[in-house]
Order: C-alpha cells, then structure tokens, then sequence
C-alpha cells in the first residue's frame, strides 16, 4: 500500500499512513458528537481549541496512532471509510473558518494517497465550505475562490459538489456587482471560467445583461467571447448584432456579423436578415446591398424574410425596391402580404399613387384567387398613399373594400382616413370621421385629435378648435360600443350613410351622445396647433403655453418658435427677441426654425442689421440654415442702399452656394443690377427703372455674381483689372458698374486716382473677329463710359504667354512630322503645316484722369442728393 503524509502547519508531527489493524480516533472538534461505541479517548495536556488552530494535534500531545492493532470484528473497509470521514470532517471544518489552505493539502493528501477524489468529496461537509466560500466573496476574495475550484478541478473534484445554495447566491450578487460597475471584461473572462467548472452561469446573470453591457462599453470582442460560451452561440450572436443595431454602431454590428458567417456549411438567412435591418436603424440603407449581393454570389437564396427586410430598408428608393420584387420573382421566391405592404409604403414615400393603384389591382387578384389575404397594414398603408395625395375620395373607397373584407379599421386606419379629409380641408367630413371611429369602439391617440384640431386651424375655424379642446378636456372621448354589440357581425355599416361623398356633410348626432368615455390626455403638439390658433394674440398664446406646462408637459423648439411668430407678427421686434433669450435660458437651445422666424420677423419689420445679427449668431452656434433662412436674408432688402448691404446679400449668396443649395438668383440679380444702375442719372425715366434693352436674364451657370463678389472683396487699389471674359453684354455692364459704384463709395475726398483701369474682354486672334465683338460687348462698355459716365475710353491689345507657347507646340508638332516623313521618305509640303497667328489679349482702358475727375464730380453730386439718388 502507498504511503500518505498529511503535513498540518501548526505540527511538525507527521500522520503515518492508514492501518487496517489501527482504529480511528474520535474527533473532537466542537459541535461533534461522539460515537455510541466505546473508544479510548486521548486528552491533550493542554486545553485548545482543535478547530481554531492549524492542527488538531501538537507535539507535546501526538496524535492518535492510525496504526493500531485493529479488532477482529472490524474490517479493512469500515475502517477506510472511517478514516475518510475523520479527514473529511477535518477538511470541512478548516474551509468553514477560511483555512482553505489547510483544506487543500487534506484533499490533495488523501487523493494523492490513492483515494477516489468523487468519494472523498461526497464525504466532504458542503454547507461548511459553503460557508467559508460565502465568507471569501463577501471580503471581496473573489479571484481566490475562482482560484480554490481550480485546484479542487485539478484533483478530479467537480467544483459544483462543494457549493449549495448559499454559495451560488453569493456568486449571483458578485457578478451582478461587476455587471453594475461596467466591467465587461472582468464578468466575461469571469463567466469563461466558471463555465468551465460546469456550474450553471445562467443563474448568475441575465445573458442579455452582459450582452448590453458590452454593447454600451462598445466592446464587440467581449460579446463575441462571451457568446462563445453557450452552444446556441449564433442565435446569440444575432442578438448581439442587433443589440449594437439599436445602439447605431454598424461597425460594431459588422464584426459580429462577420465572425457570426465562420465555421457554417450554409449561409444564416437569419443572421442576414438581421444585419439588412441593422443597417436600416443605423440609416445606412445603402450599405445593405453588398450584403445582398454577397449572398447571391455564394449561390444562395435568400428566403422571403430576408427580401422583406431589403425592400423594408431600402423603401426609401422605390427603384431599388421594385428591382428586389423582381429577383424574388426570378429566383421563385413567394411574396406574401408583407412583401406588397412594403411594396405600397415604398409607393407612399415616393408619392407613387398611379404604381400603388396598380399594386393594389394585383394584390386584389391574388387574394380573389386565395394565393393571399390582406390585412389591416395592407389597407392601412393604401389609404395612407392616398391621405397623402389628397385623394379622399379613393381613401375612403378602399376602407369600404377593407370593411367588405371582414377586416375591422384599427387606431392607424382610422387616423389616416381623417388625415385624408384634413389634408384637404374637409372639416366637417374629417369630424364625421372621428366620430364613426368612436362608435366604432376604437380608442383615439392624440395624434387623431390632433388631427382634427389642425384641420379647424388650417380652416381658420379657430373658435372652433378651441371649442373641440375644452370639450375633449373636460368631458373626454364619449363612445359606445355599437360596434361590437349593436350588430354582431363585421359587416356593420360604418359608413357615412348619406352624408358619404359630400364634403361639407354634417352630422346630427353629437359626441356627447356616446355613453363610454375615454380620458383626453393633450400633448406639446395639441397645444403647438391651439397656439396657432391664437393668430396676433400674444397673450392668449402665452397663457396656454402656461398651461401646458401645469399639466406637465415641456414647450418645445416648436411652441417657442410659434410665440416668437406670434409676439413678432403684432411688430414688437424687440419681445421676439427677449422670447428668444427666454429660450434659451430655459435650457433649449433654438433650432434653424426658431432662428429664421426671428429673422423673418426682423426683415418685416425692416429691422435688416438685427436680421444679420442673427444669421451671425446661428453659424456661431454652428446650426446649419435651411433654404427658408437664405431666401428670406435674400429678399431683405427692397433694394439695396449701401456697398455694405450689397456685400451681406453676396455673402448669404456664397454660403448658400457652398452649403448645396439649387439657387433662384433672380432677385439678387435684380436688386443688384438696380444698385449698379443707380450710377446713370437720366432724368427721363424713374431712378431704378431700367431700360428694357438691359434688362438682366443671365443664364443658370453665369458668373456674374461670383465675380461681382470677387471684385466687391477688394480695396480700390486691386479693382483697376475688370475681367469681363465669359460674360454676355448685360452682365458685362453690370459688373463694370458694380466696380466703379464700389470705387464711388470707398473713395474719400482728395484721394488721388494713380493707375488706369483695365477691362479684359478677351483674347482674339489676329485677323479674325474677337469672340467678345460678336456679342457686343465691347461695342456696349464703350458706349456705358463713353455715353452714360463721361469717361474716357482707350482700345489697347497686348500678345500673351499663350501665343508663345502656341508657336512653340507647332514648332514640336512640325519638326516631329518632319522626321517622321523623313524616315518614310515624304517631305511634308508648305501647305501641310497650320496657319499659326499671334493672339492678342484685347483691352479698354479707363484713363486715370478721367476716372479721378468722374469720382470727384460724383462725390460733389452725392452732397447735394440723397443716398437714393445716387
């Protein structure tokens, strides 16, 4: 028999190996009771503790021999076992008070001595442990209990047979500890391993917990690791993906996705569909085709699920989407109802109704040939395509087919129906509506009050509205459930009997007629469309704002931009401004809406520089204008006064240039082109009124502004160069005539004039016609300074770069041919080489002289008239 020595730290006396002849000692450790069998009992000299110190035994007090003569009666076995126990009971109690160091070298001992390591374990005191256990993590000694299964696993001990209850609720409150502080990658290195000691890591936290928190630290690796632990890893990792979807990191989605396609004979149609509807929330629709394409190419096709979620994410582009219908076709792919419902919203977002008509014809035949049936979303989507065009009448058209289809109008159906009326303008009908949809025994949202109210408001029917919000708010919705019980069947008539089809029809019934009533619960939006309604009335407006914040609700950038509106449109300039102050100390910040209704206001009110101000203002807090904002800075000015205003109008131009925006520049033209002419004075006709021979109509891609601009950015020393090349004869004219205004209100008295200024139309070969001659504009310059400004004009030429480099590319070209002929034996002839002619860069030049004479006579002239005389 191998030999075992157990070494216990307080002795240095060594246990000798088990004896079949030798019987065990009692243990006399507390709370053990002794046997019922008489035994020889060893006392130790001194009194101790046995359970408090390392040992049971010193050596001045050995312990009892385990080789002792054994009785006859007892067997080999029986004393085994006992023997078993006795360490057992030993080891236990030395992991109750945390001596798991001592308890490991008892286990390892025995197992070592040839014991079987499940045998011995069962023996062991599981609640003791436990309680050691519980102990540890409460001291925050996680790592040495991981550390303690371990080494119990090392010994062919399975973990779980030393932890109870207590135990695992310990671990539960530990890991959701570190789960609380964010740790993912401790709680998941941490699940790792107590998976391996195969104890049930489920019970100590929520998968989807752990999965979130890596989604929130961002940390796509962790999720992967941790979903790696479980065997329906890839239903986990489709979580994940979508998980980082709502989270709007595709990145993050992608990588997951990616390492979702390993180690699978087949593509997961759900995994991709899963990631097609994560690009859909992250908004990078376009992203989802590659993915598309990705599993067309590995052979694969892609079942109705996934060409669902692809037309869903890619509605926005009905081209595209009607492209996926025909794949599904080709590869024989069956469209159910949620394919064609896809197939209308995408119609509806394109404003498609003559292709949505169509589709609903198909969809009709296929549910008349039972290949189909359609449901509420079906018809809901439809009438909505038709809301939206205005098209009531077809609107209520398809929810007779809807209600001849046995299928009941829900909450969204009925919205749409009344949006339909509302939108255009059908008051009364849309009301009509509402109140069919209460007997109906459908609940309104807000979004249907809200509906009706707006439609009183567009109407102008402001009492009205008022009277509906008090009505709603003091008494509720009043229904019945006529609906459901007054006819048992679905065929019930919800119709408008006959008042359908009329526009202005009115019932006699009254919502105070219905019998069940439904709590009104406004929202910022009901109260938005009351504020509207007040018109002029400031403090009407201001009141209500009051009370929606009474009933708890917080204005938003819309009811803010709305009171500013309000308060502006009565002329108070200077309380729109205060509101918006008010704003913004109330912690909201203004949006491109609040920003241009303040602007809006100030222009009317003639309040320009503040107008600017405000512009200022909203690129300083880097809120991007919109097209309302430009043209509304455009069109402040009737016309223009001062250099400096032309400036501000050019620079809103430019910016809106460089921001994307398709331009109409045909009022910046205009009041351009009047600020230029106010140059001529001619006393037979109005100032401002312009001859109709020059009457501005530039083409879409002219420069005219550009290079008005360009000039008006310069002093008076870097405008003596006007380059009029590319330019028609009108806008010629008037970029000429916006430098020498500028030049005109720069220019201070005694200034002297010390350069000509040069004006460039272009450059003309000699012998030939300018191209700038045939559109006369030099014919038509000449004639403005000459004719209209009394200034002296002189045609000048001069040979440029080009001409050099033009003879020096026909030199290369003649002396190339030349070798070339010559190798082939052909000398070319004289003939054979181009007609080279010197170009000329043709100029007019406004003498010095009479330039200064002109600025001194119109700097006289301006003192005695009025800035708008000039």
């Amino acid at each position: 028999m191998r030999e075992a020595l157990v070494i216990l730290p307080s002795s240095s006396v060594s246990l000798p190996p088990p004896n079949p002849a030798a019987t065990p000692p009692p243990h006399r450790c507390r709370n053990h009771r002794p046997s019922t069998k008489s035994k020889p009992k060893l006392k130790p000299k001194k009194k101790s503790s046995p359970c408090n110190s390392a040992s049971t035994f010193s050596a001045s007090s050995p312990p009892p021999p385990l080789l002792t003569p054994t009785p006859k009666w007892d067997s080999t076995a029986s004393y085994h076992r006992r023997s078993l126990k006795f360490y057992a009971e030993i080891a236990s109690r030395h992991a109750e008070d945390g001596r798991f160091q001592d308890f490991m070298m008892i286990v390892e001992s025995v197992v070592v001595s040839g014991t079987d390591a499940a045998n011995f374990a069962r023996l062991l005191n599981v609640n003791l442990i436990s309680l050691g256990i519980v102990r540890m993590i409460e001291e925050g000694k996680l790592g040495s209990v991981v550390e303690l299964l371990s080494s119990v696993q090392k010994l062919q001990i399975h973990p779980p047979l030393l932890l109870d209850g207590a135990a695992i609720t310990a671990l539960h409150r530990d890991c959701q500890r570190i789960v609380k502080c964010g740790k993912e990658e401790e709680i998941v290195t941490l699940m790792e391993t107590l998976q391996g000691y195969g104890l049930p890591i489920k019970e100590f936290v929520e998968p989807l917990e752990i999965i979130r928190l890596c989604v929130r630290k961002l940390n796509p690796s962790a999720a992967i690791r941790y979903a790696h632990i479980f065997p329906h890893v890839q239903i986990l990792l489709c979580t994940i993906i979508h998980e980082f979807g709502k989270k709007g990191d595709l990145d993050s989605a992608l990588t997951v996705f990616e390492v979702s396609k390993q180690d699978l004979d087949s593509p997961n149609m759900f995994a991709y569909r899963i990631i097609i509807d994560v690009c859909g929330l992250c908004g990078e629709y376009l992203k989802s085709r590659p993915i598309y394409e990705e599993l067309i190419a590995q052979g694969a096709t892609p079942n109705a699920y996934v060409f669902n979620s692809l037309m869903n994410v890619n509605a926005c582009d009905l081209s595209y989407t009607l492209y996926l219908y025909k794949d599904m076709k080709k590869l024989g792919v069956t469209a159910d109802t949620t394919s064609y419902n896809i197939l209308l919203k995408s119609c509806c977002l394109a404003g498609r109704v003559d292709l949505a008509k169509n589709i609903y014809k198909e969809v009709k035949c296929l549910e008349s040939a039972g290949a189909l049936k359609l449901d509420v979303f079906t018809y809901s989507t439809l009438i909505k395509v038709f809301a939206e065009a205005k098209m009531w009448q077809m609107a209520l058209k398809v929810k007779q087919d809807m209600l001849s289809a046995g299928v009941a109008p829900n909450v969204v159906t009925w919205s749409s129906l009344i949006s339909a009326c509302a939108n255009a303008g059908l008051v009364d009908q849309a009301i009509q509506l509402f109140k069919e949809m209460l007997q109906a025994g459908c609940e309104p949202t807000a979004q249907c009050c809200n509906i009706i109210l707006h439609a009183c408001v567009e109407a102008r029917q402001y009492d009205r509205a008022f009277r509906l919000f008090r009505s709603w708010k003091e008494n509720g919705l009043q229904k019945d459930d006529y609906g459901r019980n007054a006819e048992n069947n679905m065929g019930v008539n919800l119709g408008l009997g006959n008042c359908a089809g009329v526009p202005n029809c009115t019932s006699s019934s009254s919502l105070e007629q219905f019998s069940i009533r439904v709590p009104f619960i406004p929202t910022t939006s009901t109260y938005n469309t009351l504020m509207k309604a007040c018109g002029t009335d400031y403090y009407r407006a201001k009141a209500l704002m009051d009370e929606m914040k009474t009933m708890g609700l917080s204005p938003n950038h819309i009811s803010w931009s709305i009171l500013i509106d309000i308060c502006g449109g009565s002329g108070n300039v200077q309380g729109a401004l205060q509101i918006l102050r008010s704003m913004l100390d109330a912690g909201i910040q203004p949006d491109v809406v609040t920003y241009t209704t303040a602007i809006k206001i100030c222009v009317e009110q003639k309040s320009l520089k503040t107008a600017f101000l405000l512009f200022a203002e909203m690129k300083r807090f880097q809120i991007k204008p919109n097209m309302v904002t430009y043209n509304t800075l455009l069109r402040a000015h009737g016309r223009f006064g001062s250099l400096e205003e032309v400036k501000q109008c050019l620079a809103v131009y430019q910016d809106m240039r460089k921001a994307g925006y398709r331009l109409n520049d045909h009022h910046l033209k205009q009041l351009i082109e009047e600020w230029c002419e106010g140059l001529i004075q001619n006393r037979h006709r109005k100032e401002g009124q312009l001859a109709s021979q020059n009457r501005i109509d530039l083409d879409p891609k002219s420069l005219l502004l550009e290079k008005v601009a360009e000039h008006l950015q310069k002093s008076n020393a870097e405008s003596l160069s006007i380059d009029l090349q590319k330019l028609s004869k009108v806008e010629a004219r008037i970029l000429v005539l916006a430098v020498l205004r500028m030049m005109k209100e720069t220019s201070n008295p005694g200034d002297l004039t010390t350069d000509d200024v040069q004006i460039i139309l272009g450059v003309d070969q000699v012998g030939t016609p300018a191209a700038n001659h045939g559109s006369g504009v030099k014919e038509t310059i000449i004639e403005l300074l000459q004719h209209d400004l009394g200034l002296e004009v002189v045609s000048t030429g001069s040979k440029t770069e080009t001409d050099r480099n033009y003879g020096e590319i026909n030199s290369a070209d003649e002396s190339s041919d030349t070798e070339e002929n010559r190798e082939s034996g052909v000398l070319p002839s004289q003939s054979d080489f181009p007609t080279r002619r010197p170009a000329v860069l043709q100029k007019l030049k406004i003498t010095k002289e009479s330039l200064h004479s002109w600025l001194q006579r119109r700097m006289d002239d301006s003192e005695r008239q009025s800035p708008t005389d000039m």
